[in-house]
């Protein structure tokens, strides 16, 4: 059975469309999320990964950038395939972000319990 996924992955990935979806998994997209990020339909999209259409050169190298994928893999699949890893620069933003994140819920928290003491000063107070 895995062979013949491995099969259909390479079979999938010897044509424009199939990199396009190949790539576009690999960035975790849906086929609608990487048509809105490109500013065309989601029609369009599926033509382009269906090999019905193919975009042009300006919106090709579009979606090499958004893709994380050079425009001549895109093309001919020679090249550095698409990876699901994260790069340095994306795991530090990651990492400051769940930084800042945590910083903001323990400001909610400090302020939540800065209300909650007032409300038992007002309940003591109106008992």
């Amino acid at each position: 059975m895995f062979l013949d996924e491995q099969a259909h992955s390479q079979d999938t990935a010897d044509t424009l469309g199939g990199r396009i979806i190949t790539a576009r998994e690999a960035q975790e997209l849906t086929t609608s999320q990487l048509a809105r990020r490109l500013g065309v339909t989601s029609t369009t999209m599926r033509s382009w990964e269906t090999d019905r259409s193919e975009p042009r050169s300006n919106r090709l190298i579009n979606l090499a950038g958004v893709l994380n994928v050079s425009p001549s893999w895109l093309l001919t699949g020679y090249g550095e395939r698409p990876s699901n890893s994260l790069s340095e620069t994306e795991i530090q933003h990651l990492q400051s972000s769940v930084q800042r994140i945590r910083e903001q819920a323990a400001q909610i928290i400090d302020e939540l319990n800065e209300l909650e003491s007032r409300l038992e000063v007002y309940e003591s107070y109106v008992e």
